[in-house]
């Protein structure tokens, strides 16, 4: 299944993304849903980041051609930062450029997951039971800000910096997922989540054991090489296979 979220009628609300429609559900995506036998155009409804994190973990240097591109040593635990809730914005929503504080900015392509279940300290073999599925993501870095002060979540942390959408695909495989972004049309990364040297299952197990993760949660895996700026106007698409295409624009601050 394809869950979002989505402002229908003044309000939120939850549905199952089938093709162009949307079958309008009643109850929680971490619990029960029910469809109401009333379908929507997608077209025709505001879509919502499919979810509203308590927290967003974060893991760095996770595809060996970033960790090359990026003059960095292969790490032996996985790099772990975070962002703020403040950061999530949806499909189609601005990426707002703080043009005070930062003169680059850059897209970073990434699979995210969902948390489905609360864990703690659940082994990896566990891991699968506690995730509802995964959704596109795009962590957005100020990157002058990163490697001037080396304060990633500084960098990372400015509100809009971390685009969710356009759904939460609850069977797709991670192990072998295509992944590209693309600027203003033009393909700057593609490579494939098989290439991610912790998986998601390792990370949520190696998380679980730091924090207690809870429904809606989400953790970005990492990017592939290809990370480069954004300038004012630019759109902005990372697409997966299996999930779909997660679009925004860069904005002025």
């Amino acid at each position: 299944m394809k869950l979002v979220r989505f402002m229908y009628r003044g309000a939120e609300a939850a549905g199952i993304l089938r093709g162009e429609e949307i079958a309008l559900c009643q109850g929680s995506l971490f619990g029960k849903l029910t469809e109401t036998g009333t379908m929507l155009r997608a077209a025709e409804v505001r879509l919502l980041p499919p979810v509203r994190p308590e927290k967003i973990l974060c893991v760095g240097l996770n595809y060996m051609d970033h960790i090359v591109e990026s003059k960095a040593e292969k790490p032996e635990v996985p790099v772990i930062f975070s962002k703020g809730p403040g950061t999530v914005i949806g499909m189609g929503d601005e990426i707002r450029y703080p043009v005070k504080m930062s003169e680059r900015v850059d897209y970073e392509g990434e699979l995210a997951v969902v948390i489905g279940k609360t864990a703690k300290d659940v082994g990896e073999g566990e891991a699968a039971a506690h995730i509802l599925g995964y959704t596109c993501a795009n962590d957005v870095t100020a990157r002058d800000l990163q490697t001037d002060t080396n304060q990633w979540t500084v960098a990372k942390g400015f509100d809009t910096f971390c685009p969710l959408g356009p759904c939460i695909a609850t069977d797709v495989d991670p192990g072998s997922l295509e992944i590209r972004l693309t600027l203003n049309g033009e393909e700057r990364q593609h490579s494939n989540t098989r290439h991610l040297l912790f998986t998601p299952a390792y990370l949520v197990s190696y998380l679980s054991h730091i924090f207690e993760l809870h429904p809606g949660d989400v953790i970005l895996t990492g990017t592939p090489e290809g990370i480069g700026p954004m300038e004012i106007g630019d759109t902005v698409k990372v697409e997966i296979e299996g999930i779909g295409a997660l679009t925004n624009v860069v904005g002025k601050r």
